[in-house]
Order: structure tokens, then C-alpha cells, then sequence
């Protein structure tokens, strides 16, 4: 029997699997490699698994060799509740790794879903391979973050999209586009069920990008005197919304 403390500390690991109580779970490459090369965990070796879909898992290790990691499930349970705010974050495509520390804070802070956006004033044009290999890792960047934070779904990483393709599929009961402006989107009485929340790039967007989201039924919010930076941004105007109308 592994102790309750145990199970607190044990490494926490994203499996997409069917989680069986009895079960094996053969973990895939990457983290079998952290299991067993990193942390340099052994057989019997309590984990906590999730499968990215709401499932949380008590498991054991099996077999912990070079090639191959089984854990056995010992018990399934639903994983923590989502946000009652479901925010799908638009955000435009940054450089280097200031578009994963934005993707990692926002799955902390709760975001249901995320659209990586070419915009106007973006410097970052994706195509092919490049385009392909990119969500596959932001993709990872989420999951990451949730095994950090306790989520047991882990929120879709969107293809990327033009913004107007973007802007004109939304009907979330609140929009909000990050722009100077009148922050009075946030003092509503009645919380929304949904937002949409559009992040420009460094350069900010284009006044014609402004002019079409407000024509589509989004609000000006402004986060105050100071220029945050395109990663800044959606950690402090998710924070506002969680803490407005959501879990925090």
C-alpha cells in the first residue's frame, strides 16, 4: 500500500489513455523518459495520472526499465472542476518563447481554449511543417502546465488563424479586445457562461483590426497606464475575469 502522503507528492504525468482500475498503462516516449531518466523513479513508485479529458488516476509503477514504463491504475476519479468561465483566448503569434510563456499562464489561470493569431503587425508567418511542428509543442506547453497546476482537461491549442477568420466565428456572451478604452465590460451585474479575449502582438493591432472587432460585438478593455507586453497581457486580463467572474 503506498502512503497518503506519497500519493501527494508524486510526480504528476499526462497519459491519453483509458484509465482502468486493475489496468497497465505503457507510458508513451517523452514521458516515460521523465519518469524513468529524470526523476529516476523505480517499480513501485507511486504517479498521478491524467488523460487530458477530465480523468485523474492513482497509479503504481510496474516495470520502470529503458525501454518501456507500465504503471498499474489503483484508482480513477474525476479530476478537479473547470473554471466556471470558459475564456477561448485569441492571442497573436509571438516570437521565441514568449508565445509559450503566454500559453503556460493562461492554462494556469484557467483558459478553456487558445487560437494562435496572425495579425497585422505580427511578425511570425507559420506554413507547412513549421506551422505543424509549432502546435504540436504549444500543444505540449499546455499539457505541461496542467500536470503542473492540477487540471485534469487540458484546453485544445487551436491551428493558427488569420484574426479576421477568427473574429468572425465568435459568440461568446462577453468579447474583450485588450485596447485603450472604457473597462466597463467588467462591472456586468449577470457573469457570463463564456468570453473571448483578443491579445494583439508587440507591435499592438492595427486600428482597422480594432475597428472590426468592435463591429462584431467586442469591448475595449483597458489593464491600466502602463504597456504590458504581449505574454503580460493575458496573464493580468485572465486574471481580472477568473477573479470577476470565475474561480479565483
Amino acid at each position: 500500500m503506498v502512503a497518503e502522503k506519497a500519493w501527494v507528492k508524486a510526480p504528476r504525468i499526462h497519459v491519453a489513455a483509458d484509465f482502468r482500475v486493475g489496468g497497465d498503462v505503457v507510458l508513451p516516449e517523452g514521458p516515460a523518459r521523465h519518469v524513468a531518466r529524470v526523476l529516476r523513479l523505480g517499480e513501485g513508485a507511486p504517479l498521478r495520472l491524467f488523460d487530458g479529458d477530465g480523468q485523474e488516476a492513482r497509479a503504481v509503477l510496474v516495470e520502470a526499465g529503458r525501454k518501456r514504463v507500465v504503471a498499474r491504475i489503483d484508482a480513477v476519479a474525476s479530476g478537479r472542476e473547470e473554471s466556471p468561465l470558459a475564456v477561448h483566448l485569441g492571442q497573436a503569434i509571438s516570437k521565441g518563447d514568449r508565445m509559450d510563456y503566454a500559453i503556460q499562464k493562461a492554462v494556469e489561470l484557467g483558459v478553456a481554449a487558445i487560437t494562435p493569431l496572425y495579425t497585422e503587425h505580427g511578425d511570425v508567418r507559420l506554413k507547412g511543417e513549421r506551422e505543424a511542428r509549432k502546435l504540436a509543442h504549444w500543444q505540449a506547453v499546455a499539457a505541461s502546465a496542467c500536470e503542473q497546476c492540477g487540471r485534469a482537461s487540458v484546453p485544445p491549442v487551436h491551428p493558427p488563424r488569420m484574426l479576421s477568420e477568427w473574429l468572425g466565428e465568435r459568440d461568446e456572451a462577453l468579447r474583450l479586445v485588450l485596447h485603450p478604452g472604457t473597462a466597463g465590460a467588467l462591472e456586468r451585474e449577470m457573469a457570463p457562461a463564456d468570453a473571448a479575449l483578443l491579445i494583439g502582438p508587440e507591435g499592438g493591432l492595427s486600428s482597422a483590426e480594432v475597428d472590426v472587432a468592435l463591429a462584431v460585438g467586442f469591448f475595449p478593455l483597458t489593464l491600466g497606464p502602463r504597456i504590458l507586453r504581449t505574454e503580460t497581457a493575458p496573464v493580468v486580463a485572465l486574471s481580472l475575469l477568473q477573479y470577476r467572474f470565475g474561480d479565483l
